[in-house]
């Protein structure tokens, strides 16, 4: 079931949004605690059309799921040169810490790329769509980057009086490009490994976001040379695969999983036990979230 657009519509989390005073009783709830009482209906299967399986060197497996609410001509592309196995025998090119995992085309940059078959070189950038999307579930919690912040249909968004874009949180997956921003066709695509660099917000087509196997992308050993490049090919970690889920038997990796919807009460209710941490552990409650650390929830189906 893709996202759905609808008639505009703000869910707030304000009314959630408190700040604990000394000597405050309230029994703490961590994420864990939500999740085991959630309802089997505040959670969705993922997207297989727009769902990719991305099969690094040594079997270890990536579920990225596209967004073609925020970046339709991207995400058809990208979906285009799965289907013509073009990721195929591609390589992770560059791992800068604290910011970037990229993959592509080693020979990409030489008179010898790899050809993208039906799919197109030139995608007009989709930094941004009109505000209108819906529903957003809106974060009360000030950000340094938009006016407002929440979540549409699993992804953190930011948006003005004019215009909502996707934001450059941890696991996000965006389209490389060079100085003209319409040259990232999502032939050459990134994931955020570091701290969430919201700098690049609406200068680059986020494209979607990892939900499994982000372990296999952040951990890889950092590149040496400008930017964090390897230098050298056998540093490289190789893709053997990249394949639509809903081409693969019952989804493969990605059709055993499953989001909490972040307009369900257990999702509201998770923002809430992150804000103000109540385990004993903590001795001073923030009263304050984020809008990239707010968890977004995966799991197994049972």
């Amino acid at each position: 079931m893709r996202i759905a657009l609808i008639a505009a519509a703000t869910l707030s989390l304000a009314a959630c949004a408190s700040t604990p005073t000394p000597g405050d009783s309230i029994a703490p709830r961590t994420m864990s605690d939500i999740i085991a009482a959630s309802d089997a209906s505040e959670w969705r299967a993922l997207d297989l059309e727009s769902t990719l399986v991305m099969t690094l060197a040594g079997g270890r497996t990536v579920v990225i799921e596209l967004n073609p609410v925020f970046a339709p001509k991207t995400t058809a592309n990208i979906l285009a040169m799965a289907r013509e196995n073009y990721f195929d025998g591609l390589a992770i090119l560059r791992v800068q810490d604290n910011f970037v995992t990229q993959w592509g085309d080693p020979n990409g940059e030489t008179d010898q790329p790899k050809s993208l078959g039906s799919a197109s070189a030139k995608i007009p950038a989709e930094f941004s769509r009109d505000r209108a999307v819906a529903p957003f579930v809106r974060l009360p919690d000030r950000d340094g980057f938009a006016p407002e912040v929440g979540f549409v249909g699993g992804f953190p968004v930011a948006r003005n009086r004019d215009a909502a874009w996707l934001a450059h949180c941890y696991g996000m997956v965006g389209a490389g490009r060079n100085n003209d921003p319409d040259s990232g066709p999502g032939s050459e695509l990134y994931v955020v490994i570091g701290h969430a660099p919201r700098q690049l917000d609406r200068n680059i087509t986020l494209v979607g976001r990892v939900v499994q196997g982000m372990e296999h992308l952040s951990s890889l050993p950092r590149g040496t040379g400008p930017l964090g490049f390897y230098e050298q090919p056998a540093q490289r970690t190789a893709i053997e695969s990249v394949r639509i889920a809903a081409a693969l038997p019952e989804g493969g990796a990605a059709g055993k999983l499953e989001a909490l919807r972040t307009t369900s009460a257990s999702f509201i209710a998770i923002v809430e036990a992150r804000r103000n941490r109540r385990d004993d552990w903590y001795k001073t409650p923030a009263g304050h979230i984020d809008l990239c650390n707010v968890p977004l929830p995966v799991r197994v189906k049972s």
